[in-house]
């Protein structure tokens, strides 16, 4: 071909993408006026974890509900993993597609100095004296594309921290929230094994009950630390007594042996360990598996930036704005729920200028702050196999000491060095830089990559009203919104738990006869680096953000009610992790997808006081909702102003989700 050829041949594909991207743009345009010219009754910004189960179930009832994700669709998670592993790893974000109308915060947006400290980048802006070290992916499934996958309960202390001397008490307890949990098991899918979790972490989970699947089995790794430490007590330097090891395992959204014949048996783990950022098989949970279940009255938008909440003159939320194909759009609808990230449902707050009469929105910014410590056993564990972490160490996450230090729970790491900042390219990058080669370079590699491992200390942050949100206008984002600032520190209640932590760990290696290899060094590895009463410590971010929008008893120390309802407008909803006054020492989704049911139905209740329970049915999987339009703004008011008083409990719904 010749080369005036080969420039005309690139020159029509060039015209023909251009034809195509502007008939796709049309398209969504058209989209778009035919979504702001229907009300709808409800409106959900963010299709993660919390949006979608709450999408799913007003869907189910009935409700014509639209969903506005800021990110855009993600190719199948085999696609991703395989794209992931070609690149030689990366970031957990790296593998998605990136949108540059809604930027994903990353952890390699943070670099520690040589002299300590660190510097941010990206589109978080950090002025905090530590840095907030968690990323979150804003595309269609959140977060919840790349979570490890691990669901443990929240301790019923953790519901009452403010009267255990840190941070606040919830206006509901562990018995509010139980049911719900069940629920929550069933739709995510939970495999676990309830006799355990009574015996090892105390949790009054009724007798009768048992979760969808068989717990995942233990790893070799976590046979090999349970012979060697069940039985065996530590000292923590903040406790009277010597705390009794028991290797317990963790519960998994993963699929398993289901308990009941009833309980579809999916895609099983294959042990890929690449579960962080996504799991081949498709045997983890995450929201797109909801979604696939969404009634045909749920609609998704996607590259649909949220940008403003829109009310009237009664403080009524009536609809949202948003961004999207380079225009403002604007839709309608008789109850708005924001379930994004806590970070952009504060900012979304932030930028609306609501549900700020107690001065908390953006305030009390939490992370789980995870000391690692890692080391080489003496016998090979059989590292980097099955998910991050099936087991771990429960006895720090309650009791007395909890008053003199943040409690903690013990990950035991499956994945080697990984997350410490040594993979196994790393490890071999080392060695061939020293000339070692061939036979030697694989003998040596396997006997030292096969005997790492490490412990994942997850540490309790109480909230502070100090750790916060706030809007930047001076460094807008490609949109021209001010994006997110952050001021992030840890108190000394948590370094004091971080001493704790490592004192345990010195002892849990001794008892293992384990090769201590920590070192927490100031530079670019380490923009969580620390030191306290003169001992250097280095944290990861859990990627777990919560309290931004915290739940509370009053519309003046708090920004929603127990049913995650702004107390300034009461048809306005700010569900997830945000909402959440603590965030204990488990990983919150399961929590937070007990909580997102749980205002579901109460979002559902508010709507049939609004329309009278006759008009709302569920509709045909072939039809549309029959769900008629909404009453006037006046009606409207007078309604949901009735069910803001009505009683504050709710029967548990009849069935649970399948």
């Amino acid at each position: 071909m010749t080369r005036d050829a080969a420039r005309h041949r690139d020159g029509a594909r060039s015209d023909a993408n251009r034809q195509d991207s502007t008939r796709q743009e049309a398209r969504g345009q058209e989209a778009h006026r035919q979504e702001a010219h229907r009300h709808w009754d409800v409106i959900v910004v963010g299709a993660g974890f919390a949006g979608s189960l709450v999408a799913h179930r007003l869907g189910g009832h009935g409700h014509r509900v639209l969903v506005l994700e800021a990110g855009h669709d993600v190719p199948d998670p085999a696609t991703t993993a395989t794209a992931y592993l070609a690149a030689g790893g990366g970031t957990p974000t790296s593998p998605y597609p990136r949108s540059a109308d809604a930027p994903s915060p990353d952890v390699d947006d943070l670099t520690g100095l040589p002299d300590g400290g660190f510097t941010a980048t990206g589109y978080l802006l950090q002025h905090g004296p530590l840095p907030y070290a968690s990323g979150y992916l804003r595309a269609n499934g959140g977060t919840g594309l790349l979570w490890t996958g691990l669901t443990p309960r929240m301790h019923p202390e953790d519901f009452r921290t403010a009267d255990l001397g840190h941070g606040r008490n919830w206006p509901i307890g562990y018995q509010d929230l139980e049911p719900y949990y069940r629920q929550a098991e069933h739709e995510l899918g939970v495999a676990a094994d309830a006799d355990q979790q009574r015996r090892a972490v105390g949790l009054p989970i009724p007798a009768d009950y048992a979760f969808p699947m068989r717990a995942i089995p233990a790893t070799h790794l976590d046979r090999t630390l349970a012979r060697a430490l069940d039985g065996r007590t530590v000292r923590d330097p903040a406790d009277d007594e010597d705390a009794r090891l028991a290797v317990s395992t963790t519960p998994h959204a993963r699929n398993g042996m289901p308990t009941r014949p009833e309980h579809p048996v999916g895609p099983l783990c294959q042990g890929t360990a690449s579960c962080v950022p996504a799991c081949p098989s498709g045997a983890k949970y995450t929201p797109l598996r909801t979604q696939a279940r969404w009634a045909p009255s749920v609609r998704l938008r996607t590259g649909a930036v949220a940008s403003r909440v829109l009310v009237d003159g009664t403080g009524r939320a009536t609809g949202v704005e948003y961004h999207a194909d380079g225009t403002t759009h604007r839709v309608h609808a008789d109850l708005v729920v924001l379930a994004a990230h806590a970070i952009e449902n504060a900012r979304l707050l932030l930028l609306s200028g609501l549900a700020n009469r107690s001065d908390q929105v953006g305030r009390n910014l939490m992370d789980h702050p995870a000391l690692l410590t890692w080391g080489l056993l003496p016998e090979p564990t059989g590292p980097y196999r099955g998910p991050g972490s099936t087991s771990g160490l429960e006895a720090f996450r309650f009791g007395r000491a909890r008053a003199r230090r943040a409690p903690f729970r013990i990950e035991i790491g499956n994945w080697g060095w990984s997350w410490a900042g040594r993979p196994p390219q790393v490890e071999t990058g080392a060695l061939l830089r020293t000339g070692v080669r061939g036979k030697d370079l694989r003998e040596r590699l396997g006997d030292r990559l096969g005997r790492q491992f490490s412990l994942q200390f997850e540490l309790e942050q109480p909230a502070d009203p100090a750790n916060r949100v706030t809007l930047d206008h001076s460094r807008p984002d490609r949109l021209g919104l001010p994006r997110p600032a952050l001021h992030y520190d840890l108190s000394g209640y948590v370094r004091e738990g971080m001493a704790s932590a490592r004192a345990v760990s010195d002892q849990l290696f001794a008892l293992l006869g384990a090769e201590d290899h920590t070192r927490y060094e100031a530079g670019p590895g380490w923009p969580g680096r620390l030191e306290h009463d003169g001992r250097p410590y280095g944290y990861r971010g859990a990627g777990h953000g919560g309290g931004t929008h915290i739940m509370g008893v009053s519309a003046g120390t708090s920004v929603v009610d127990q049913w995650q309802r702004c107390w300034d407008h009461p048809n306005l909803y700010a569900v997830g992790c945000g909402s959440m006054p603590s965030l204990g020492t488990s990983n919150p989704s399961l929590t937070m997808a007990a909580l997102a049911l749980r205002s579901a139905d109460r979002a559902h209740h508010d709507l049939t006081a609004l329309r009278g329970p006759a008009e709302l049915t569920a509709p045909r999987p072939s039809e549309p909702s029959a769900v008629p339009a909404s009453s006037s703004t006046s009606a409207a008011s007078a309604a949901f102003s009735a069910s803001s008083s009505a009683p504050a409990s709710l029967p548990t719904p009849s069935r649970e989700p399948s």
